[in-house]
């Protein structure tokens, strides 16, 4: 019997079955892909940035602030190392004994126990809790020897000042975040400070970083040096200077200002207190005044030390010579004036010089009567006095001339020819007499000569040009008469320099009560060149309120000996001549 045909049906059912599966493997294909295409490329970016912020931090490193040195490079403001030692809580609590660890960190970092027992247990799911600040490199080379894993370390700058106190008024300090505050690290701050960087690194799952995976996404740069025209050691010799004599005379504070005439740069600027910024809160809690300098900050009435600067328009003005004659009585009441000199005497006849000398108030009074208030007053101005100096320190003050002649009364009129009715500095004061020193050219006052930016190239300060005040003329009968004073005056032995010819003026002013009045109180300088043949310095010296001495013999050995201090350490050739000898007298 033949055999029966297989039926087609089922042939055709059975075919279709791969047909089915390779259906399937297609959209599933398609499906995938799509979903690649999604994460790879249309989601991309969010997903790696998801990623990213999953398993990668981010950590701060901190840009270096620079230095501040002196004239010879010695460092006045510096820093060092220190370091931030934190810990993770949450994983400290995973690895043990909290109370063991704490033991061993506390005592290679050389503080209590229970207080980084008190920080690890605080918050036990915290990652990230401080335990110690300002960690020295010793001591942060025994925490690692530990070989704890679940401790971190962050380096940071601590600003220090190798010199204490030396120019600490000058230099200034900056607060426990590292921000400038006073001095040349606030006038300087922007050389002086670095800028923060970045780094990113990957943590596992436990939170801890991964080695080798650190990333620096922004470097951090360091900030420049800035360069003072002080000299730190001559600095060092007029604060001890000042400082001995402050105390032994019991003056309140007191100022040093060393200006080199040819070129306005000022070699020291002493003040009596003084701040050491590396412990500014001593200072501060004792003396607040002295956390700045009160040689830029803290204008006065000079008193006499400003005759000297009437003598000079007079000469400029031709309405006098060193010679010029006056009659000067121990008081002089024109109408609306009562002024009278410091100690009782006959009626005096003399010259301009003998006027110096003498330091007659009523002698400089008549004879500049001679010249227009106008005039006067311009010049005061152009002597630098109203205006803050070219140094533009911090707080500096300008100083005041009474409102100008529009403002003045009879007795401010008169009063301003000998140093009362107006204020000034003591850098302002010294640079006066730094421009007669000059031949009667003011040089604009300099402190900070540079800065240095860290890939070395260097932006000096810009220096404008000197400015005539008065003629060559002027200027040398001035100091001409200057050296007559250091002669023949009163304080002649106080102020003597062996080998070298000085000219000096003192001043012994009485302080203001702030109601318009005078208190009994002193403010006592004295102002002077060497050599006088051919100045190279000026030295000036003010002492508020000495109670054991009351006048400018106070200051003189201050001056004398930062004075010879200065000519010695500058190697300044002995005067070959004799001073002038001028008649002070008719």
């Amino acid at each position: 019997m033949p055999a029966r045909p297989i039926p087609a049906g089922p042939r055709r059912r059975r075919g279709l079955r791969p047909v089915l599966v390779l259906l399937l493997v297609v959209v599933a294909t398609l499906v995938f892909l799509g979903r690649l295409v999604d994460v790879q490329v249309v989601h991309a970016d969010a997903l790696r940035a998801e990623s990213k912020d999953r398993r990668s931090q981010e950590r701060t490193v901190p840009g270096t602030r620079g230095e501040i040195v002196d004239r010879n490079g010695v460092v006045l403001a510096g820093g060092i190392p220190v370091y931030t030692v934190s810990a993770s809580p949450r994983l400290a609590a995973q690895a043990g004994s909290v109370h063991a660890a704490a033991a061993r960190i506390a005592a290679a970092l050389g503080v209590p126990e229970p207080g980084v027992e008190r920080t690890l247990t605080k918050d036990r799911s915290s990652d990230y809790a401080v335990l110690a600040k300002s960690v020295p490199l010793a001591a942060l080379t025994r925490v690692k020897a530990l070989q704890v894993p679940w401790l971190y370390y962050d380096e940071s700058q601590r600003r220090v000042y190798p010199n204490g106190a030396v120019a600490g008024n000058l230099v200034g300090f900056v607060g426990s975040s590292g921000e400038a505050q006073a001095g040349i690290e606030y006038g300087e701050n922007r050389c002086l400070q670095g800028a923060d960087g970045t780094v990113e690194y990957e943590s596992a799952l436990d939170g801890t970083p991964i080695p080798g995976t650190a990333v620096t996404t922004k470097p951090a740069t360091q900030g420049g040096e800035v360069t003072l025209t002080i000299d730190r050691d001559l600095q060092w010799f007029a604060q001890q200077t000042l400082a001995a004599r402050a105390k032994q005379t019991g003056a309140k504070w007191g100022s040093v200002v060393v200006e080199e005439v040819r070129t306005g740069r000022l070699l020291a600027v002493a003040d009596w207190p003084s701040v050491d910024p590396n412990d500014v809160n001593a200072t501060a809690s004792t003396d607040s005044g002295s956390l700045g300098s009160r040689a830029f900050t803290a204008p006065y009435e000079p008193g006499s030390t400003m005759k000297t600067i009437t003598a000079a328009a007079l000469l400029d003005r031709r309405l006098a010579t060193p010679a010029s004659r006056v009659v000067a009585p121990y008081r002089w009441t024109p109408p609306g004036v009562n002024i009278a000199d410091s100690e009782t005497h006959p009626t005096e006849h003399l010259t301009l010089t003998g006027v110096l000398v003498q330091s007659s108030n009523t002698g400089i009074s008549r004879l500049a009567t001679a010249m227009n208030d106008e005039v006067r007053y311009r010049y005061l101005q152009r002597f630098g006095f109203g205006t803050p100096t070219s140094v533009g320190f911090g707080a500096e003050a300008g100083g005041d001339l009474g409102g100008g002649p529009s403002r003045w009364d009879p007795q401010t009129r008169i009063a301003t020819m000998f140093g009362q009715g107006l204020t000034s500095t003591a850098v302002q004061m010294a640079s006066a007499y730094a421009t007669l020193a000059n031949g009667g050219v003011r040089l604009p006052v300099r402190l900070v000569s540079s800065c240095t930016t860290p890939d070395g190239q260097v932006h000096r300060t810009p220096v404008a040009a000197g400015t005539r005040i008065v003629s060559p003329a002027a200027a040398k009968g001035s100091i001409a008469m200057l050296e007559d004073v250091a002669t023949k005056g009163w304080l002649a032995k106080d102020v003597a320099i062996p080998g070298y010819r000085v000219g000096i003026k003192t001043g012994t002013a009485q302080e203001s009560d702030g109601h318009g009045g005078y208190s009994k109180q002193y403010l006592v300088s004295v102002a002077g060149v060497a050599p006088a043949e051919s100045p190279r310095y000026v030295v000036y010296v003010d002492l508020n309120a000495p109670s054991k001495m009351n006048t400018s013999q106070a200051a003189a050995p201050v001056f004398r000996d930062v004075m010879a201090r200065v000519l010695q350490a500058n190697g300044v050739i002995p005067s070959g001549t004799r001073s002038p000898d001028l008649p002070t007298t008719w």
